[in-house]
Formats: structure tokens, sequence, C-alpha cells
């Protein structure tokens, strides 16, 4: 979904970047009182967990898959599975990471649409549909089918919030001709089956760090806690998340990310969902 500067006018990426500018200094702010507060001996441990899992990300991203059906291909975003593991806050700012090197080293989006793509692709989906779905969704129960159900709920959502906005700003550049709603109606399916492709990867990420490191999600000690948890020690939750160890996860995700480095070799070349949109409506 990374726009380029072609598909936006410097009006709407001047008004995108501060938007996303304000968010990333909200989120550096509420990062920075969660240092300061009792948990900050885990919160200090999660700064280097940031690193890691936006090698994994960025490697993630490289791996385009196709979508059934369509002629095109979408690839993870991956703000959901960061901020369940990170935190809303902390993982916007991974987002943020990811995407300013994909643009100034890689050349994917444009430094004009930076701004857009920052909110996009991660304030939709950290600062929005995390919050607001996925942690009401899993404060009723937090094991499999509740964490599985979530991921996959809030990246539908936050996807399709961001192909929405994408729709809004190429609209209001005055690039496409095309009515708003003839727009919308080719964007938002293809970023359903993206975003629903997105919940199953992530859901299936979340499950399996559930069954092993339960303590470094980032709602854990928050939600109800299944009696499986409790077995595992989890009644003192609120205590222990100040103790928890992020070293072997980040060592299984630096693994991961060099393994995805190596899958993309064999991605998908057919378009992603927006390039997809823009041939269909005869843009290149």
């Amino acid at each position: 979904m990374h726009m380029t500067d072609a598909l936006i006018s410097p009006a709407v990426g001047g008004v995108m970047a501060g938007v996303s500018v304000i968010a990333i200094g909200y989120s550096i702010k509420k990062l920075n009182d969660e240092l300061n507060t009792a948990t900050s001996f885990s919160a200090e441990k999660k700064i280097p967990m940031m690193g890691v899992m936006g090698a994994f990300v960025f490697a993630a991203q490289m791996v385009n898959f196709p979508i059934p059906g369509t002629g095109s291909s979408g690839h993870i975003i991956g703000g959901i599975l960061l901020a369940s593991l990170l935190g809303p806050y902390a993982a916007l700012l991974t987002v943020v990471s990811v995407l300013i090197v994909q643009c100034l080293l890689f050349g994917d989006g444009g430094i004009l649409a930076l701004g857009c793509n920052i909110f996009n692709m991660g304030v939709c989906s950290c600062l929005i549909a995390y919050p607001l779905v996925y942690k009401t969704i899993v404060k009723n129960k937090l094991n499999k089918k509740f964490i599985s159900a979530a991921a996959v709920v809030s990246a539908v959502l936050g996807l399709q919030l961001g192909a929405l906005c994408v729709v809004a700003e190429v609209k209001s550049a005055g690039v496409v001709t095309l009515s708003f709603g003839a727009f919308t109606a080719l964007m938002l399916p293809i970023h359903l089956a993206i975003g629903f492709a997105e919940g199953v990867i992530t859901a299936a990420v979340l499950s399996f760090v559930y069954g092993a490191r339960p303590e470094i999600l980032e709602c854990y000690g928050e939600a109800d806690l299944t009696d499986e948890t409790a077995s595992l020690g989890a009644g003192n939750s609120a205590n222990k998340k100040t103790d928890v160890s992020y070293k072997k996860p980040a060592i299984a995700f630096l693994i991961a990310a060099v393994l995805v480095c190596g899958v993309s070799f064999f991605a998908s070349r057919m378009p992603d969902g927006l390039e997809w949109t823009l041939l269909k409506l005869g843009i290149k």
C-alpha cells in the first residue's frame, strides 16, 4: 500500500505529514512516560526488541503473497503484530522506522507521500485498530482463540481504514477523475483479502508466542487470563510483567527475519493491492 509522490499533491502530502508528526510526537511522549513508570525495567528491555521486530517486519514486507483469483498480491504491514508485542506507541515508532528506511534507501514510496504512508500503514493499525478492536476482543479472555480472532478482525479493519485513507488522499489531490465511490469499490475488496491474509499470519505468530512466552504479549496482565495461562504462573502477571526477558524472543525473531529474507526471492511479482487498483483505473 506504499503510495508514491505522483499520487498526491504537495498540499495533501504536507497535511498528512503534519498529522503523522503529531502522532509520532505523541507516541514518543507516551513511550517516554512508560520508561519512567514502575515498569521501566521491562520497558527499557523493550527498546532492543523494537529494533529486532523492525527487522522482522521489514523482511516480511518484502514477501508479496498472491491473492487467488485477482491477479494481485499483498504483503503484511505488521502494525497489529508489533502493537501486540510492543504496545501501540513503540509499534508506531517501529513502523515509522521501517517506512523511512524503505523510502530513503529502497525508493519504496516517496518522500512527499511519507506522511500519508505513515498514517495509512502505521497510525491506522497501531493507534486505531489495535486499541479499539484488538484489545477490546482479548480483554474478555486471553487465549489462542481470542488472540486469533482479534488479530484477524483488527488486521482487516486496520487495512480497510488505511485503504479508505488512500482513496481520500488520492481523490483530494485530484489525481483520478473516478468518483470516490467507484474508487472505494475497487480498493476495499482487494484490501479485504489482503487484510484477511495478514490477519491469519499475525494470528499464527501471536498464537505461537502465546504458547511459548505469553508474558511478552502487551495485553498480558490486562486481559482476563485463562486457567491454562494461570497454570503457567500468570496469576501475578501484573508483577511479573516487570521481569519479562526479551532475549530469547528477540533471538527467535532475528533468526526468523533472516529466514524470511531468503523466502523473499520467491515472492509474488504480481502488483500489490494499490498497484492493481491503479492499473484498473488506467493509471501507471
